[in-house]
Order: C-alpha cells, then sequence, then structure tokens
C-alpha cells in the first residue's frame, strides 16, 4: 500500500522546521493556480532530469500531490532509489479542507517574503511618475536593474544599468560614486526592487536608495516607454571599494545569523548524511563557467533568493554559498536566513573545477509554462494590475497561513 500523510501532519513537519520537500507534479500553469506556501513545482516528465539537483538526498522525506498523476510520480521517484515518498491524502482538496492555505503564481514563498521586508521596514519607493520626472529633469540619479541581464535587455528604464541583485552592494558606490547620487533600484514588478533597496539600505550605503515602485508594470501602467535591447552591465569594481562593501556586508550577515564555514568544515557537514546539503555559487553565471568549486551549482544571488523554491525545493535543507568576493554569499545569505534557512558561507577562495554544472539542470521548454504578468513587453493591462493587487495581499494571507518562519532584521 502506497504511504500516504495527512495535510495536518504536513502543516506540523513545516512548523517544526523539519526536513520536507512537498511536490506538485502539475504543469506550472496548473501549480500558479494555488499550491501550499512552500510546495515546489516538477511537472512528471521531468523529474528524471531535475530530481538529483533538485532533492539530493534519496532517503529524505518527498511528499507528493498532483492532479491525478500523483501515483505515477511516486512510482518515477521510487524509480531513482528515493527511499520515502509519500502521497498526501486527498491533494490540495484535503489542503484546503483543513483550512490551509493556497497561494497563487511562482516563487510565491520568496514574493511574500519581499512584500513583508517592505511592510515591516517601510522600504522608500518613487512611483513611476515620480522617476520620470527625475529623468526628464535630468537629476542627479543612477537607476540600477536588479534583475537577470536577459530581463533588463529585453526591457528597462531609460538610461537603466544592469546590476543583478547580488551585485548591488558590491556595484553601487561604483556606478554612485557621489553620495549625493540617488539610487533607484528597479524589476520587473515589486521583489527584487524591494529587495535590492534594502539590501543597499542594510549595508549602509550612504547614498539615498529607493525603489521604483511596482517595477517595470507600474511603468508600463503609468504610460511611459520603456527602452529595448539595452546592454549597458555593471561595472568592476577596485580593491578599496571591494575591502568596503565586504565590511558592509558580512556586518549585515552577522545581524542575520549567518555562519562562516572554511572548506574543511564544510567536509564535515557534507558527510552529514542526515542533512539535505545544497551548494551554491552565487557569483555571475561567466565568472561560475571559468571557475568554481567543485560540487556548487551555479544560482546567482539575486536569483537564488527569488526562486528559492526552484534551487532548493527541501525545506528544512543546509545551504552552503560561495562567492571570491565575498559581498554576494554574505548579502545572499542574510537574505535566506531571514526567510527561514540554514545558511553558512564558505570563506575559502574559489578554486578551479571540472567543466560543467554540478548536478546540472537542461533548462524546460515553454509546455505548461505560467505565463508571468511582468515578463515580456506585450502583458494585458488588466494582468499586471491583478498581479500587483495579488502581490499587495500576501502580508495577510502569510499572517493566515502561519507557516512562514520569516524574520526581518
Amino acid at each position: 500500500m502506497t504511504a500516504t500523510i495527512h495535510p495536518r501532519d504536513v502543516r506540523a513537519a513545516l512548523l517544526a522546521r523539519a526536513e520536507v520537500a512537498l511536490i506538485d507534479t502539475r504543469d506550472e500553469a496548473a501549480f500558479a493556480t494555488g499550491h501550499p506556501l512552500f510546495a515546489a513545482q516538477v511537472p512528471l516528465d521531468r523529474i528524471e532530469v531535475e530530481a538529483a539537483a533538485r532533492w539530493p538526498r534519496r532517503d529524505g522525506t518527498l511528499i507528493l500531490y498532483g492532479d491525478g498523476d500523483e501515483e505515477a510520480a511516486r512510482k518515477r521517484f521510487s524509480a531513482l532509489g528515493y527511499r520515502d515518498v509519500r502521497l498526501m491524502e486527498d491533494g490540495l482538496t484535503g489542503w484546503r479542507a483543513a483550512g490551509h492555505e493556497l497561494f497563487e503564481d511562482v516563487n510565491s514563498y520568496a514574493k511574500a517574503f519581499g512584500e513583508l521586508v517592505e511592510h515591516r521596514r517601510a522600504t522608500p519607493s518613487f512611483s513611476a511618475e515620480e522617476v520620470h520626472g527625475l529623468i526628464a529633469d535630468r537629476a542627479d540619479i543612477a537607476i540600477l536593474d536588479a534583475r537577470r541581464f536577459d530581463e533588463y535587455a529585453t526591457m528597462s528604464l531609460p538610461g537603466g544599468v544592469s546590476v543583478p541583485g547580488a551585485e548591488l552592494v558590491l556595484r553601487a558606490r561604483a556606478i554612485a560614486p557621489d553620495p549625493a547620487t540617488t539610487i533607484i533600484v528597479n524589476c520587473a514588478g515589486r521583489t527584487r526592487s524591494i529587495i535590492g533597496t534594502q539590501s543597499l539600505i542594510n549595508a549602509g550605503v550612504p547614498n539615498p536608495v529607493r525603489a521604483l515602485r511596482n517595477g517595470t508594470i507600474g511603468w508600463t501602467l503609468a504610460g511611459k516607454p520603456l527602452a529595448q535591447g539595452s546592454k549597458t552591465r555593471f561595472p568592476e569594481v577596485d580593491d578599496d571599494l571591494a575591502d568596503e562593501a565586504r565590511r558592509r556586508a558580512r556586518q549585515v550577515a552577522y545581524r542575520a545569523g549567518v555562519r562562516q564555514i572554511d572548506r574543511h568544515e564544510l567536509s564535515a557537514i557534507a558527510a552529514d548524511a542526515r542533512r539535505t546539503l545544497y551548494r551554491f555559487d552565487v557569483r555571475t553565471p561567466e565568472e561560475y563557467a571559468a571557475a568554481h568549486p567543485a560540487g556548487f551549482r551555479s544560482a546567482p544571488g539575486g536569483q537564488l533568493v527569488q526562486e528559492t523554491d526552484h534551487f532548493a525545493p527541501v525545506r528544512g535543507a543546509r545551504i552552503v554559498l560561495a562567492d571570491d568576493r565575498g559581498v554576494r554569499a554574505d548579502m545572499t545569505a542574510s537574505w535566506l536566513a531571514q526567510m527561514g534557512w540554514e545558511v553558512l558561507v564558505l570563506t575559502d577562495p574559489i578554486g578551479a573545477s571540472a567543466t560543467g554544472d554540478a548536478d546540472a539542470v537542461p533548462p524546460r521548454g515553454r509546455e505548461g509554462r505560467y505565463r508571468r504578468p511582468y515578463e515580456g513587453t506585450d502583458n494585458p493591462a488588466v494582468a499586471m494590475q491583478a498581479y500587483l493587487e495579488w502581490e499587495y495581499g500576501l502580508v495577510d494571507q502569510l499572517a493566515r497561513d502561519g507557516t512562514h518562519g520569516f524574520y526581518v532584521i
């Protein structure tokens, strides 16, 4: 008989910070219509491709639910050597009947966390109209785009510079050396601009810092034009600025309770077969490709915070981050710690490894993919506005759910 688990016991495991992987086997588009906060999504035909990287411990507890294909998914995981695979009783119907919350969209808990950060810290922001006016007046501003470079190249604010999230504290002073220059951080919606702005504030950057409220969605809804095909990337930093950024980032990580370890201590942690361990190199993909520590996967820090459910779907696992500058790992770790993760930063220098990712995942196609209202240039205004309204309600939904364990320094 297939092992099952009641939704109340799944919730109890999440509250106890036990290691647990709650897996939704539907397509991403169906997943985005509603799921438990800490569920991670993998479609049936991607299990063999993604399992080793996303669920590396074969004796960890996997809890599956789906749309009638849970038993087929269980067999696939079992065939790969997973020994504790259970089905959630009555799936989402049982979860809902038990009175538990369902969250829409993708990367929902990172987005909910971002809203909580803004709520708790009153992260300052400018409206699209205010930023447009500053650009028109040639004000002393620097616009830093915290998204992936490909997103920035597709559409960006006029004059914006690509500075993916984890690079902000390291690069901001090189872009805006005058403390009087106002730094404006934007993303496509809200989360990465909130986290990026608050990163610079937490690190004590002397410049005034503001988020672009509602990102490029807000900009578009306000009728303002976006640039396309921009290619301006962040500059390199000299040793003095890098050292200053390292000191600032370490203080933030210390406040968040992040520990540092060396390679010898990592070996001891990795030998603990009772815990899932994720190892991520949070530098740029180009730096990772040139040289990276053996066993570490590429996960640029800003995206790791935004897409934690994809990179590290086992809630309660350990995470170790590597970065030769220290800044990106410390800032990324500070956010993951506030999201309830046990996260450590490797202090040893980056070393070369064999070519290729550790347990790489080949990318998904577009079949069954959820159409994000903040990507691309042709999204209906009603979809963009609905997305913003959904984000505004996430803090209240977190309170009703009660499983998150987030805190904000």
